[in-house]
């Protein structure tokens, strides 16, 4: 199929040959006869490209290159200018433009700058694709054998289209391991958009999702692009998808049936090519059974689960996952004493790596001018291992609730300060605390 055009031209006749040309070539294309309208489109749907002219009724195309930018900073332009018009292409150009071509246009001349220009496009995505890449710190996977069977796993998960549920406790590096499957996919040139369901509820979940058209609700001045118009050609990462209301989940089921949506208080139908990567901690087989979660749902969403075991049980791993953060967070310090590696050895993390992290950040912001890291920089840690010795008998509710106890022990009640310490809100820790 051939790419989309967006086309902003406001000569009649001129876009009508235009259409009738290329349409033949089966590109798609959408018209703007002004910018208002082309800012229109660009808000409901993504393009591979937009042949933008100069001189339109209510406004300079240059200026709207910025515009444009903002809504979409890779899509390719081509600008149409006037024969006399030189230094106002070369501006564009100057401007964010990836080619110009002066006017009377020949068709046949614009569709091999439109050839040339979708490659700049596509090489301007991969080179994005890379320093996100670069930015971002890869999936530890490690000897444990559990890991390797995620890893396999994983391998394949990043080599299709399906669906992938991946499930583990909080903290275990589930959004990490999305992250590192959209990598692996023919998808990776694409945006990973990434929602964490258990912060939004209901209706704002909703927008989140499927965006709103503008006049949908009180504040809505204008059309809102959602989640599902980002992830187009990309992938979708729905966090604590067990989080997630019955009303959302019956509307985002008709996402899956047939990957078409509208956005709220609109009629227009859209479509979405997005790839869905989800993950919860809960047990969603509970949350069925207890009319929380709509069975449908479950099945569309999990045709590949991955299971990531809890750092408790894969401590064979510790010393390795250990120089793997500290490296991540750019510490020249790699390694560390016997002693130290003991007491993270006798912990037994229910916060799992996310917890292994802050403690290692904590640390080497105590550390002046990047010395070795001593013991006394885990005093917090080893402060907690009195309350929380490895647990043998124990369950994951009690090892938190003992945690948290600890926590508020050492900073004297405060839940402020034990909310941030948690790493948690102060909300999400009341209501722990009312579970333990």
């Amino acid at each position: 199929m051939k790419p989309s055009i967006l086309l902003v031209e406001d000569n009649t006749a001129t876009r009508f040959g235009f259409v009738r040309y290329f349409s033949k070539d089966g590109y798609e294309i959408t018209e703007a006869g002004n910018l208002a309208e082309a800012l229109v489109e660009l808000a409901i749907r993504r393009f591979d490209i937009m042949i933008l002219d100069i001189n339109l009724p209510d406004g300079n195309g240059i200026d709207f290159i910025e515009t444009v930018r903002t809504c979409d900073p890779l899509i390719p332009i081509i600008v149409i200018t006037g024969e006399g018009d030189i230094p106002l292409a070369v501006e564009a150009m100057q401007r964010g433009a990836d080619n110009f071509l002066t006017k009377p246009v020949d068709n046949s001349a614009l569709a091999i700058l439109i050839s040339k220009t979708l490659e700049i496009g596509v090489l301007k995505q991969q080179q994005s694709a890379r320093k996100r890449l670069e930015k971002k710190a890869g999936f530890f996977i490690g000897e444990n054998r559990i890991m390797q069977g995620v890893h396999e796993l994983a391998i394949a998960a990043g080599s299709s289209d399906i669906p992938v549920l991946i499930t583990g406790e909080t903290g275990t590096g589930k959004g990490m391991l999305a992250r590192w499957i959209h990598q692996q996919g023919s998808r990776s040139a694409n945006e990973c958009v990434e929602l964490n369901c258990s912060g939004l509820r209901g209706e704002m979940l909703s927008r989140e999702i499927f965006g709103n058209a503008r006049g949908a609700f009180t504040s809505a001045d204008q059309d809102r692009k959602g989640l599902l118009d980002i992830a187009d050609r990309g992938t979708l990462f729905l966090d604590e998808i067990g989080d997630m209301s019955i009303d959302v989940q019956a509307q985002f089921l008709k996402v899956l049936e047939d990957k078409s949506y509208r956005r709220l208080g609109d009629v227009k139908l859209l479509r979405s090519n997005f790839r869905l990567i989800c993950a919860t901690h809960h047990e969603l087989d509970s949350l069925v059974s207890s009319g929380q979660f709509r069975q449908d749902l479950m099945y569309r969403i999990n045709l590949m689960t991955i299971q990531l075991p809890p750092l408790r049980n894969r401590m064979d791993d510790l010393p390795a996952l250990v120089t793997f953060i500290l490296h991540s967070l750019g510490a020249t310090i790699t390694t560390l004493s016997d002693d130290i590696m003991e007491m993270l050895r006798d912990y037994s993390w229910p916060g799992n790596i996310r917890e292994l992290k802050n403690v290692l950040e904590r640390a080497l912001l105590l550390t002046p001018n990047g010395s070795v890291l001593r013991l006394s920089h885990f005093a917090n840690l080893a402060h907690n291992r009195i309350f929380m010795p490895n647990p043998t008998n124990q369950t994951v509710q009690q090892v938190e609730g003992a945690h948290i106890r600890a926590v508020l022990d050492e900073v004297g009640g405060d839940i402020e300060i034990a909310a941030k310490s948690l790493n948690i809100s102060r909300a999400t820790l009341y209501r722990r605390l009312k579970q333990i």
